[in-house]
Parts: C-alpha cells; structure tokens; sequence
C-alpha cells in the first residue's frame, strides 16, 4: 500500500518548484491533491499533468476568505483533508526593501506578515478542524534556516519563518491529543528555476558552505515532506527538520578556514 493512500492533502504555494514537486510526490503515493496557488494559472499546470488526482485552485494567503474557501472547495471535491502543507511565501526579489530593521519598510513588513505569517495561521485554522473530524491528519508548514539564524538581509522574512516554527510547535500542543501532528521543513537553498532566474550568483555561495556535495533539489523536499505526511511519522510532532545539506550544521568560518590549513598545513 502506497504511504498516503486515501489521503487528501492541501499543497499552498503549490504552482512553484518546491510545491510542484510535493504535489507529484504525493500523488504517486496515493493522495488526491489541491494544488492551491496566487497563480492559478501555474495551479493548473501542475494539476492538469499530474491528472485527476488534482485540482488547481486559486489561493491568496493574505486573504482569510480566500483562505477558508481553500479548505472548502477541498471538502467539496475530495470529501476531507488529511494533510496541510503550507508552502507559500513572499520573499522581496530586491534586497534593500527587505534588509535590516533600519532598511526594512513598514509596508514590506507588514505584507511579509500577512503572506508568510498570518497566511499559515489561516490555512491551519481552518483545515485542522477538518483533519479533527476525520480522527486526525498532519500539518507540514515551511519555515526556513532563516528562521533559526539570522541572515545578512531579510530580516522580514526571517522573522515570518521564526514565527512559523512557533506557531508549528503551538499546533502541536494544542492539538496532538486529537490526532494533529504539525511539523516544519526549514530548507537552506534550494535550487528551483526561480531561485536560477533571480538569484544564481547565490548558488555558488551556498554550495562553498554547504557539506553535502549536492545543493538540494525541489525533490529532496518533497521526500521529507511526503514522509512526515505519512503514517510512517506517526511519533513525530512538534519538530523543526532542517533539509539544508548541513548548512546550520557546522561554525560559520568552516569553509575559510579550510581553504586557510589547505594552504598553510604541510602535511608529510
């Protein structure tokens, strides 16, 4: 039997690379999928090739009523919701209007709050009552390694998925004796065709303080992501996994100062 067989699952931001990517992942393990998206237009794309075990809808997560007619074109289609994965975010392509607490604007913040904050907090609020009647489902919602340390910029963003890890945690407290499991996958840098279009110079980068040999690909989060759906993950609630190659893993000055004893250790 395929892991999520039977299941209904809500995929927000599911028109991108990381969302695309758990749509398909869930769909070959047997869920139905709604691929809830700003662009319904990407929704559909992703839907229409995966089939009838999808349905597109459109989705605008700093809207509470956009948020609960999510939930309830879900319930009209599939019956249920067993699993929500809030994936969405907002993240400013221009760095100056998302960097220190100085450089930051009130409106950006506040914006970055009503997508990536407010928007998980929607979703949640109205799928796990639903999850509730069914004995119980999982809550997947996407923070960050921003979340858990601080970057050079966004601090907006930053703040958003700290927020996210609390709220995750929060779920599941309150909710865990009713069957509600909730846990968060902070990626470091994964490369999708966006991340390629508007921030190749950065790959580079994070590959020089990336462990693993490889950068993450949207598939490798889609596994993670599928797995904490699953039954399989049953124990485990409350819990921030990072899906990062071990980017948080080590000190800050590892890659510098391997470069430094490559150079200046002689070795017999």
């Amino acid at each position: 039997m395929k892991k999520l067989e039977g299941k209904v699952a809500i995929i927000t931001g599911g028109g991108g690379g990381i969302g695309g990517a758990t749509a398909r992942r869930f769909v070959s393990e047997g869920a139905k999928v709604v691929v809830a998206d700003l662009s319904l237009t990407r929704a559909t794309e992703v839907a229409e090739a995966i089939g009838p075990a999808a349905l597109a809808v459109h989705l605008d997560a700093a809207d509470e009523h956009s948020c609960r007619e999510t939930v309830d074109r879900t319930m009209s289609a599939f019956g249920r919701v067993d699993i929500l994965h809030n994936n969405h975010a907002w993240l400013t392509d221009g760095m100056p209007d998302d960097g220190s607490v100085v450089d930051t604007s009130f409106e950006v913040w506040d914006r970055t709050m009503a997508i990536n904050l407010r928007g998980y907090f929607a979703m949640a609020k109205f799928a796990v009552p639903r999850m509730i009647d069914v004995g119980g489902g999982s809550v997947i919602n996407m923070t960050s390694d921003a979340g858990i340390q601080s970057d050079i910029t966004h601090l907006a963003y930053g703040v958003s998925k700290a927020g996210v890890i609390l709220m995750t945690k929060g779920i599941a407290t309150h909710h865990g004796k009713q069957g509600i499991r909730a846990n968060a996958i902070a990626p470091g840098l994964v490369v999708t065709p966006y991340v390629r279009k508007v921030a190749a110079e950065l790959i580079d980068i994070l590959d020089r303080h990336t462990p693993s040999q490889e950068l993450g690909e949207p598939d490798d989060v889609a596994a993670l992501a599928a797995f904490l759906a699953s039954d399989e993950a049953r124990f485990i609630n409350g819990q921030i996994i990072s899906c990062d190659g071990g980017l948080l893993s080590r000190m800050p000055q590892t890659a510098d100062l391997g470069d430094w004893i490559a150079n200046n250790v002689v070795r017999e």
